[in-house]
């Protein structure tokens, strides 16, 4: 990796994206970017993962002595609007409590394809574009989803954590339990104590598990840690069920263990 420095920029709309961009591809500054201007813009041309968003990549000017040795080193920009960014977070949690990494098209590709799906359904519903399957019908997108979430429960999966982050700031220590085979498995403790003390017995019963031990001193620390460690998940749910709304008058209905389109 031969990047300096990497900045995300989120924007509420893909006008005031680019509006931006054009503005900082005109400033007077010595830094060069290295990229034409569509070369990585992932919105007019997304990505085969559902991958939305434009990347700049400039190489660092400074006339200094103390920085001499950073000159020419690179800076990547990433630009999306706050939807692009909340479906590349849901894609970011995967990889962190599953055993597949979607991001890098490793592992379990329906993880992969589902989240494909789910940035078609984003970018029609709350962008009024189309994503990498523009010819597909809104009907077919939403339903190949929701086909994938009834296999891989992703949606009551990211919903657990969820629920795990409230747990967490209620007990202030949580034991979180991830297994490739079974869901998320969760275990509060208002002592530190006897948190660290299932945890040592946890890890050692279970070596073929990620067991971690999220905690802090008050309610605060605790939600930040939770979420450093995961991300967050919200907004990527009430996207994907307000965008079946709007694309077919239909909500993904949580019943159960199943999950179904129900018009």
């Amino acid at each position: 990796m031969d990047d300096v420095a990497g900045c995300r920029l989120i924007f509420p709309s893909i006008s005031e994206l680019y509006e931006f961009r054009d503005r900082l591809h005109k400033a007077k500054f010595n830094h060069k970017r290295k990229n034409d201007v569509d070369k990585y813009d992932y919105i007019k041309r997304p990505k085969n993962t559902g991958y939305r968003g434009i990347h700049d990549v400039y190489e660092y000017d400074v006339q200094s002595a103390s920085g001499a040795g950073s000159k020419g080193l690179l800076i990547e920009l990433q630009y999306r609007t706050s939807v692009q960014h909340a479906w590349a977070t849901a894609v970011e949690v995967i990889g962190f409590i599953t055993a597949s990494q979607p991001k890098f098209q490793e592992g379990d590709q329906r993880y992969e394809t589902a989240m494909l799906f789910a940035s078609e359904i984003i970018a029609r519903a709350h962008e009024d574009m189309r994503g990498f399957l523009p010819e597909m019908d809104d009907e077919d997108v939403l339903q190949a989803f929701v086909n994938l979430d009834h296999e891989l429960g992703l949606m009551n999966l990211l919903r657990s954590l969820n629920a795990a982050d409230a747990e967490v700031s209620a007990n202030r220590n949580v034991i979180l339990i991830f297994s490739d085979t079974e869901e998320l498995e969760t275990r509060s403790f208002a002592s530190a104590t006897e948190a660290l003390r299932v945890l040592f017995e946890l890890e050692q019963a279970n070596p073929g598990k990620d067991i971690v031990l999220v905690r802090g001193d008050t309610t605060d620390d605790v939600r930040i840690a939770f979420r450093n460690y995961f991300s967050d998940a919200r907004e990527f749910i009430h996207l994907i069920e307000r965008g079946c709304e709007t694309l077919a008058g239909s909500r993904i209905m949580h019943i159960d263990d199943d999950v179904k389109v129900d018009g």
